[in-house]
């Protein structure tokens, strides 16, 4: 288990010591895979930014790692994980993942493909009959002199594929056009109690905001996926990813729903003023039923390196393997560049440079910025509307984990915090 840096002057001299015994093991392993290792004096400027951060007030705490070689090289936790209560952030504090959600629910799907319950290529109607009859809007009719929707027939049928890629055509109800973010927003989609049964029955009777397979779109495809894996499983999605993921990795806090007193003790909270997430916070908390695939699940930075470090391993780690050499090539590589008939716009979250997997964003080209965005070709990464980041990066055999819990500096914060973990591992002077 990871412990952060302590702060009294005999800890620091002890974590000192430490962290020179660490890079120097460091040093052996870099000089016989001829990689980098990160300069200790740019690793203190992650040090200097987050103090910072939490210094001035915009943020309450947060938990960093870098791990090479399966070794922290840097860890360290920033302030509180809640304001009101001022406990402080530990490698333990429990975060709401968000979006952080979905590497983890696509690597329970891509399992059930690698022992052949589910194929890439089964239409989603097969699971969930509602999908027959997708339809799909492409653009407005006047009807009473009123805008609305008008729809046609899906070209062909989502699929499992669709729904790993983000090509579905299934959105949020805050991405795209205004009239089918009013069809999602008036839809009762949220409305009551509802678990991934409801919600899919309820998503599949809404317009599709492209045909499938034509724009990767940002969206509920893999809540729905989560749902398919319950079906395909037999088991809720919990059941499944607890018996097949989590209990394996030694994950025992990760879930979707909080159990004990002692687990919310243990829970970052935003910043009062963090209006946003506390809002999609409090909508979380209040549907324990809905086991969402795309964004559920909470967790700690000692459960989520191990599965980030089993993504580094190749789908592997400590002797047991979670996804074949073949799934996990698959599962990695970029399925909507060139020739692959998806286009991208504005709402293109993996970002420049990127193309997208089963459930990763995977670095393939420098990308138009100049200079680039920094990382390496190869790397697969994904973050969340709280603020929560990740990435495995092949090339370095590294590893980055960024904890956080805010929706406000969250834009601002990730891009400057990559850099510096880059800038850390550059040999330029």
């Amino acid at each position: 288990m990871l412990h952060c840096t302590a702060g009294s002057r005999a800890k620091r001299l002890l974590a000192a010591v430490l962290l020179l015994a660490i890079w120097t093991d460091m040093a052996a392993a870099n000089q016989a895979a001829k990689v980098p290792a990160p300069s200790p004096s740019k690793l203190e400027r992650i040090t200097e930014f987050f103090s910072n951060e939490v210094a001035t007030g915009r943020l309450p705490g947060a938990v960093v790692l870098i791990q090479q070689h399966g070794k922290p090289v840097y860890l360290k936790c920033f302030g509180v994980q809640d304001v009101e209560t001022k406990a402080p952030m530990t490698p333990d504090t429990i975060f709401a993942l968000h979006s952080m959600t979905k590497p983890i629910t696509s690597v329970a799907a891509m399992m059930l493909i690698d022992t052949g319950k589910l194929s890439l290529a089964d239409p989603v109607s097969k699971f969930i009959p509602g999908f027959a009859d997708s339809k799909v809007a492409v653009g407005s009719d006047n009807v009473d002199g009123k805008n609305v929707l008008k729809l046609v027939p899906a070209d062909r049928p989502v699929t499992i594929m669709d729904l790993l890629r983000h090509t579905s055509g299934i959105t949020y109800d805050y991405i795209g056009g205004k009239l089918i973010m009013k069809a999602y927003s008036e839809s009762g989609l949220f409305d009551g109690r509802y678990d991934n049964k409801v919600f899919a029955e309820r998503i599949a009777r809404l317009p599709l905001a492209r045909q499938p397979g034509t724009l990767w779109r940002y969206g509920h495809s893999t809540d729905v996926l989560g749902r398919i894996i319950e079906i395909v499983s037999g088991q809720t999605l919990y059941q499944f990813e607890k018996q097949h993921i989590f209990d394996p990795l030694g994950m025992a806090s990760t879930k979707f729903v909080l159990e004990s007193a002692d687990e919310r003790a243990r829970m970052a909270e935003p910043l009062p003023s963090d209006t946003i997430l506390k809002l999609a916070e409090a909508e979380r908390r209040a549907h324990p039923e809905w086991e969402s695939g795309g964004g559920g699940l909470v967790s700690t930075l000692n459960d989520y390196v191990r599965f980030a470090q089993m993504i580094l391993n190749g789908g592997q780690l400590d002797g047991k393997r979670y996804l074949s050499p073949a799934a996990f090539r698959s599962m990695t590589s970029d399925h909507i560049g060139p020739g692959s008939g998806v286009a991208r716009d504005y709402y293109y979250f993996p970002g420049d440079g990127f193309g997208y997997g089963y459930g990763f964003a995977v670095r393939t080209d420098p990308g138009n910025a100049k200079p680039p965005p920094p990382g390496s070709i190869g790397e697969l990464k994904w973050d969340s509307g709280s603020g929560t980041y990740f990435g495995v990066d092949p090339k370095l055999d590294m590893i980055y984990i960024l904890l956080e819990q805010t929706q406000n500096e969250r834009g601002r914060i990730t891009p400057a915090f990559k850099k510096l973990v880059y800038d850390a591992f550059a040999t330029d002077e």
